[in-house]
């Protein structure tokens, strides 16, 4: 089964008095495991796709399957659901609740899932080691860096373990130093727990880490090559 099938994808915005197709007839497919980079031109469909396959944004037409599961028929609700078993989503701008620290915001979604105030506890502590920000767990986002701020979001994402894996523009706000070590991360997650990721990204060092790159065009896909990762 498919972690991720998207059947004919079409999206339309109204901008001014233009209609810009973000998405023109797109169908792709992603094995449980795979690690997948989207690469566009700003404009070019990327991220819409992206928010397709999370359910953040439903097609006019077309369908999304997650682990066979059709989703875009989805309600309100069932998508949450979905989304909080099933989906870590890693945004560029962070997302991290201002008022709470690094430690609390990773927990936020164990504690909507009802995992136990211990087991939550342990679990953000070993996922703060894991990403390198042991000793910040008290630090709420202001008092961090970026790129701290960034390994937090990505944290959160991932404590769950979930079987996929959503990021757009995971790197943009790092240095190459911070970039390398959270795509060595990742690869890490995708080898030693069969995460599947699909990351949107500009950033050339991202896609060398990917074992495929879908490239985008005015909302159609006009290359889809398998690669060897870095």
């Amino acid at each position: 089964m498919a972690a991720v099938r998207c059947v004919d994808l079409c999206k339309t915005y109204r901008q001014g008095d233009q209609d810009i197709k973000a998405l023109d007839h797109v169908s792709i497919e992603i094995e449980q495991g795979g690690f997948v980079c989207l690469s566009a031109p700003s404009g070019g469909g990327k991220t819409t796709l992206l928010n397709a396959i999370g359910g953040l944004d439903i097609p006019d037409s077309g369908e999304v399957w997650i682990a066979g599961q059709r989703i875009d028929e989805m309600s309100k609700g069932e998508l949450a659901d979905l989304r909080l078993s099933s989906i870590g989503f890693v945004f560029q701008a962070y997302n991290l609740i201002p008022v709470l620290t690094a430690q609390e915001n990773i927990e936020f979604v164990m504690q909507v899932q009802g995992v136990p105030a211990a087991e939550r506890r342990e679990k953000s502590l070993a996922i703060l080691e894991e990403v390198g920000l042991q000793g910040l767990e008290g630090r709420r986002p202001a008092e961090m860096s970026g790129g701290q701020q960034q390994r937090v979001a990505v944290a959160r994402a991932i404590v769950s373990r979930p079987a996929l894996v959503l990021a757009d523009e995971p790197t943009a706000n790092l240095d190459s130093k911070t970039s390398d070590e959270l795509m060595t991360l990742f690869t890490e997650l995708n080898e030693h727990h069969n995460t599947t990721f699909v990351l949107a990204t500009h950033d050339q060092r991202v896609m060398g880490y990917a074992k495929r790159l879908i490239r985008m065009l005015d909302g159609r896909i006009v290359d889809d090559i398998e690669q060897n990762a870095a």
